[in-house]
């Protein structure tokens, strides 16, 4: 009898011993609500079929950016953390070029190649892309039907979609053909510029062949001169709440507005952002989201067993209500190149490789970017409408 308790005795104590070697691994995030639920599932999951470690996942919500500086700041970071301000953080964070290399090929073959360059500042792979989103334009259905005017499809170009917007604007019924951001964001207004061949800063780092070159001039004086006659409008935030009351036939977003249209019954569809030239391809800005290492890590081998596994087709898979999947595999198993709502994220994502954004290529992109915002606030706010050539005159 003594044997035998002493046998549970050290059974006892070997099982206590494996509890207390168990790593735990920090996960910060900033969703919230649902999507947590369904990241706290995914969490769950892995902890379930790695005994070895415990993922404990961190909600900072709106808080993110705070409390993730201050972790930093405190050298108590996450081991593990949602990306997506890589130029900011650059310096905290582990780069992945030599974990990835580690994984057989076909590990990263599965992922869409352009956006690694989303998740890389100065040639070294930061995080794993988990999410994204290109621009497309929204239209209204009902609204094409009753200007009778046909859908848009495939390529087009900006004369072509400024054309339309005329064509169904109604200025007795307050409806209009387009809207503009009357303070559009500078990391997204960007793909308007490489849809005319420039980026911000031209070859010599400068506005000079950039931001006041004389063919983004041309195309900023074109969107003004529509919002001047009256047809297309400038609004505060996309235009989804417009199109939403039923008084806006398109605007151009990311895949964001898609659940709030849809639970406002609006019946929309989604065309190819517009190209300046006939024949030519129309590039859209790519929004990011990535999963990133703590450079000051404990547990970094630990933290890339569970990266790996959130960049998995399994869980790729669960969050496929929440965000555009990132892997070849599953947009082929899930049928989404052929998905209406889906798709054309994809065929933009594809024609926009190779195109990547200043913010990861400037050293102070805050200051750049307020220039950049107070200068396209003047040309599109309708309350001043400055003139593009000389707000861009103005600029060093």
């Amino acid at each position: 009898m003594r044997k035998i308790i002493a046998a549970f005795m050290c059974l006892g104590l070997i099982f206590a011993a494996s509890a207390q070697k168990k790593q735990v691994i920090r996960f910060a995030t900033w969703d919230s609500e649902e999507t947590l639920d369904i990241q706290q599932r995914i969490v769950d999951q892995f902890n379930a079929k790695n005994p070895d470690l415990q993922v404990v996942l961190e909600a900072y919500g709106d808080d993110f950016d705070t409390k993730l500086a201050t972790g930093f700041g405190a050298g108590d970071a996450p081991d593990v953390m949602y990306m997506w301000n890589y130029a900011h953080y650059k310096d905290g964070l582990e780069p992945l070029d030599g974990w990835v290399s580690k994984e057989p090929a076909s590990f990263k073959a599965d992922f869409y190649r352009g956006l690694f360059e989303y998740n890389s500042i100065g040639g070294k792979l930061l995080g794993l892309p988990i999410g994204y989103t290109t621009h497309v334009v929204y239209y209204n259905k009902d609204l094409f039907d009753k200007a009778g005017v046909p859908y848009p499809k495939g390529d087009w170009t900006w004369d072509e979609l400024l054309a339309t917007a005329k064509k169904v604007t109604d200025p007795s019924k307050k409806i209009y053909g387009f809207a503009f951001q009357q303070e559009p964001d500078p990391y997204d207004f960007e793909h308007y510029l490489w849809n005319v061949g420039v980026s911000y800063l031209g070859a010599e780092g400068s506005f000079k062949n950039g931001f006041k070159d004389a063919k983004v001039v041309a195309l900023l004086t074109k969107m003004q001169n529509a919002i001047k006659e009256g047809y297309v409008i400038s609004v505060e935030g996309s235009g989804s709440r417009e199109m939403r009351t039923g008084k806006l036939a398109m605007f151009i977003n990311g895949s964001w507005s898609i659940p709030s249209l849809k639970e406002a019954n609006v019946n929309f569809g989604l065309a190819k952002m517009p190209s300046v030239e006939k024949g030519k391809k129309s590039i859209s800005a790519i929004s990011i989201s990535g999963i990133a290492m703590y450079n000051k890590s404990k547990n970094k081998d630990a933290a890339w067993r569970f990266m790996k596994f959130w960049v998995s087709p399994e869980a790729n898979t669960m969050r496929l209500d929440h965000e555009l999947p990132v892997l070849h595999s599953v947009v082929e198993k899930e049928k989404l190149a052929t998905d209406p709502m889906k798709a054309v994220f994809y065929e933009m994502l594809e024609q926009s490789e190779g195109w990547v954004s200043t913010s990861y290529k400037s050293k102070d992109w805050a200051t750049l970017s307020d220039t950049i915002s107070q200068s396209l606030q003047q040309i599109f706010n309708p309350s001043i409408l400055a003139s593009p050539a000389k707000v861009l005159d103005g600029l060093k």
